[in-house]
């Protein structure tokens, strides 16, 4: 069974940094297209925020290059999101992505003004 769970989101000040983690089970990350999405509200559609091939190529959305980075560990089986210099338009909820069509529940990230 494919199971994604984000973690690690909360409220921060503008400037302020957080780091996202998707742990998985039920396949191996390094085989397959990760990514992180958000939507500023549910229902809204989701944006792609950054994602990682199977090859380890990654690909940023053009809102967030220079502010967020993405990254792999085999080991841990999960992928990870750094979030750096957080700006109110930020605030949304991330969810982690596998290619094929899985999401996690999502994790809201708040940035206060």
């Amino acid at each position: 069974q494919v199971v994604l769970q984000e973690s690690g989101g909360g409220v921060v000040k503008t400037g302020g940094s957080l780091s996202l983690s998707c742990l998985t089970s039920g396949f191996t990350v390094s085989n397959y297209y990760m990514a992180w999405y958000r939507a500023a509200a549910p229902g809204n559609q989701r944006e792609l925020v950054a994602g990682i091939t199977s090859a380890g190529k990654i690909t940023y959305g053009d809102s967030v290059k220079g502010r967020f980075t993405i990254s792999r560990n085999n080991v841990q089986n999960a992928v990870y999101l750094e979030i750096d210099n957080l700006i109110p338009e930020d605030t949304a909820v991330y969810y982690c992505y596998r290619d094929g069509g899985w999401w996690g529940q999502g994790t809201q990230v708040t940035v206060s003004a």
